[in-house]
């Protein structure tokens, strides 16, 4: 007899002394022997006679050890309980309640057991240890006390296959085989004392105070029967994922219908398809899910002959469940097409196909696939039925997800909705969700305007950015116009042939031209003329010489695929840039974190040859806040602040670019309020206002400015501008400069200017302040270098 002793660990003891007894067993063979004509009679009058020698399996024993003493005894006396002709179809053993000790286990539980492997520990799935008292407490009720108390949960075995599948069997307890009676040390139960306890679940001292332990006496052995619910279980658990709104829980709907199949190499995937006019399309919403879609076949094919007739009409028309359990027999009726070759390249020989038709322009399809030819066929596809409706409230959500995450991503991305302002765009969009919704007159959208709000402007311009681009390529174009007269002068010297001469001729007469000055369209006049002129002579070369061939090779390698030129020079500059600005692109966003907390503003930074920003701070930009002058102030002490630490950045990063890049510096101070306007067309906000375009004039022309008077440039590397009209600005900056002068961040110096007049515009004035390139950087800065 095989004995499994218990996996639990017994903290405490119970209100139940437990007895193992078999007296049960010996009252059932006496009233055997009470008649004489039962087929069982004389085993009974044998069998009881034997066990005369063994009183204590009728009087019982505590010591759970001495199953082992009496296995064999026990063992023989309990297969009347254990018919021959059942042992390999009923899983059932015997066992001590709350001890969950087991033994004399049928031959079916014992294969089971065998095939988990020695790993493999008996214990109940979803049993609770730390109420094992309260539990044996509520058992004592019901059977001594007639409560009807429906305490019982279904309890679970998970014991897994040979083939690495885990089942799921349901317990069932018999109770005809023991006895509960209270002890002498058993306070008595009232009916106010049950009243108590059926409102004190989880109170344990109250349930030991009625039940103390060791004060009732369980006599006797309990048998628990295994009912394989696999197939139930797993249909909840498909039910419960796809309920679920998590990505991990859709995940394993897989394994779900796996189970459900009784399988370990059933997978599931979906696809979704497009009607348009009155034909379906694929659709690449969820393809990567997909075994029919997710492969090359499927780009290289119209709908039509992707799938056969068969499929398109009882699938995607009448939107019928169909089942293929031959692929291979599949697609030899039918020409090997498209869907054919997609599921064979995914190993796939059988297979079900659910529709289900979210919209009027959208259905998906669920593939149950199998590299077996036959697991799934047309009898065994009709488990889905009962759980194709919570299928399509889960694929629905999915796609819903799948279009809100597109929506996240184009608004972060593509759009100017920064998020202080968003409250705006969702009080007039709900305005027009309940216009419809209340069946009232349409609310058309309103124009957003947010007004009375003051701005702040501030650019870091690359310096010379024009002109280093044009001498990064200038250098690149002289460089191939040498190479390729190095190739053509070979030729001559070896051919003699006065095209050479010629081509040599025009190719000195281009790199004349491009050393005075880059134009524009020069570089496009550049490649035609190589395109028409030289390369069908060093096409001509190639076959000829093999020297000059291995030559050509070497100058083709270094031209561009895209740009059909060479690529060095102007990549260097190129990399630098996009360094330069990234780095500066990135520290910004993260200050900008932080001044949104100081005070909710509108920013938008973008970047050109350098990076350019503007925000705008007012009363009206935010919602349940009040606007106090004072964080405009304290916003302009932040511009400031950051554009000295972002001149840090681009000054230290100098030293590490491909092409040493400085930027120069400049704030537009604009005092008088204004109004911005979200234009639809362009998808951004803009000043409203024919006054207001003033200001717009000033941020386009201002970084050419000069000084009046002079022919010197207001920006300048090393130097951050503060351009303004009005003197009490000049006086605000002067308290913000002097409080970064003493914190290091500039020097002590500071240029008071007047600068020229611009087309209508007159009277700008400007601070110009050196940063001081000594300071040590902060944690903050160096951080972002790192990156």
């Amino acid at each position: 007899m095989r004995i499994i002793p218990s996996n639990y660990t017994k903290t405490t003891d119970l209100p139940l002394k437990l007895h193992i007894s078999f007296e049960a067993v010996f009252e059932y063979l006496e009233s055997i022997i009470q008649q004489k004509n039962h087929y069982l009679y004389h085993a009974a009058v044998k069998l009881l006679e034997e066990y005369k020698a063994y009183p204590e399996l009728r009087l019982g024993f505590e010591d759970p050890k001495k199953l082992e003493k009496y296995n064999a005894q026990i063992d023989k006396l309990l297969d009347i309980l254990f018919p021959e002709m059942l042992q390999t179809n009923e899983i059932k053993a015997a066992s001590i309640p709350f001890e969950f000790t087991t033994f004399k286990l049928s031959t079916r539980f014992e294969k089971l057991l065998d095939d988990a492997g020695d790993e493999y520990r008996l214990k109940l799935r979803n049993f609770d240890e730390n109420n094992t008292y309260i539990l044996s407490c509520a058992f004592i009720l019901g059977y001594c006390y007639h409560v009807n108390i429906d305490f019982r949960r279904p309890f679970y075995y998970d014991i897994p296959t040979s083939t690495g599948l885990i089942k799921h069997y349901k317990t069932l307890y018999n109770g005809d085989f023991f006895k509960v009676k209270p002890l002498a040390n058993a306070p008595e139960i009232t009916d106010e004392d049950i009243h108590l306890l059926l409102d004190n679940f989880n109170n344990i001292d109250i349930w030991k105070e009625k039940f103390p332990p060791n004060s009732y006496e369980f006599k006797g052995f309990g048998i628990i029967n295994l009912v394989d619910a696999t197939g139930d279980q797993s249909l909840t658990n498909l039910k419960e994922n796809l309920l679920k709104n998590d990505q991990e829980a859709f995940n394993r709907i897989g394994e779900s219908i796996a189970k459900l199949y009784n399988s370990s190499t059933i997978e599931f995937g979906i696809s979704s398809y497009t009607r348009i006019d009155h034909h379906f399309e694929f659709n690449r919403t969820i393809e990567n899910n997909s075994f029919i879609t997710n492969k090359l076949e499927v780009k290289n094919n119209s709908f039509e002959s992707f799938f056969c007739n068969g499929i398109a009409s009882k699938v995607f028309e009448n939107k019928e469940l169909l089942a293929i359990s031959d692929i291979q027999k599949y697609g030899e009726q039918n020409n090997l097409n498209g869907f054919y070759k997609a599921l064979k390249a995914n190993h796939i020989e059988s297979i079900i196909l659910v529709p289900l038709q979210l919209n009027e322009n959208l259905l998906v399809l669920l593939e149950l696939v199998s590299p077996k030819k036959y697991e799934l066929n047309s009898i065994n596809a009709y488990k889905l039925k009962d759980v194709i409706p919570d299928f399509k409230i889960a694929v629905k959500r999915f796609i819903e997800e799948f279009n809100n995450k597109l929506e996240s991503i184009i608004q972060e991305n593509y759009t100017a909705i920064h998020p202080s302002v968003k409250w705006k765009f969702y009080e007039e969009a709900e305005q027009h969700l309940f216009s419809i919704k209340n069946n009232q007159k349409i609310h058309n959208l309103n124009s957003i305007v947010f007004e009375q709000v003051t701005p702040l402007y501030g650019q870091s311009d690359i310096k010379g950015s024009s002109t280093a681009r044009n001498i990064a390529i200038q250098e690149d174009l002289v460089k191939q116009l040498k190479l390729a007269s190095a190739i053509i002068e070979k030729a001559f010297k070896k051919y003699k042939l006065p095209i050479y001469n010629d081509l040599i001729f025009r190719i000195e007469e281009c790199l004349h031209n491009i050393k005075k000055g880059l134009n524009s369209g020069d570089e496009n006049s550049l490649t035609d003329f190589l395109q028409k002129d030289i390369y069908p002579v060093f096409n001509h070369l190639k076959k000829l010489d093999k020297t000059l061939q291995n030559d050509i090779s070497d100058y083709m390698n270094l031209i561009d695929d895209e740009l059909h030129v060479i690529y060095y020079k102007r990549k260097m500059y190129d990399d630098s840039v996009n360094t330069l600005n990234e780095t500066l692109a990135r520290f910004i966003d993260q200050k900008q974190e932080e001044a949104q907390e100081m005070f909710p503003h509108y920013f938008e930074r973008y970047k050109t040859d350098g990076i350019d920003h503007n925000m705008y701070i007012g009363q009206s930009l935010v919602k349940n806040k009040t606007y106090d002058p004072i964080y405009l102030n304290n916003l302009r002490l932040w511009q400031l602040q950051m554009m000295c630490e972002v001149e840090q950045i681009a000054h230290h990063l100098k030293s590490t670019l491909p092409h040493p890049l400085e930027i120069a510096s400049l704030i537009l101070v604009h005092s008088n309020p204004l109004a911005i306007k979200f234009r639809m067309d362009e998808k951004k906000f803009d000043v409203d206002g024919a006054y207001n375009i003033r200001y717009e004039i000033i941020k386009k022309r201002i970084d050419k400015v000069h000084i009046k008077n002079t022919n010197e440039r207001l920006t300048k590397p090393g130097k951050i501008a503060i351009v303004y009209s009005q003197s009490k600005d000049m006086t605000d900056y002067m308290q913000h400069i002097k409080y970064l002068q003493s914190n290091g961040y500039l020097l002590n110096t500071i240029e008071e200017l007047d600068l020229e007049n611009l087309q209508g515009i007159s009277g700008l004035k400007a601070l110009r302040v050196t940063i001081n390139y000594s300071n040590s950087l902060n944690n903050t800065l160096n951080e972002v270098l790192k990156q």
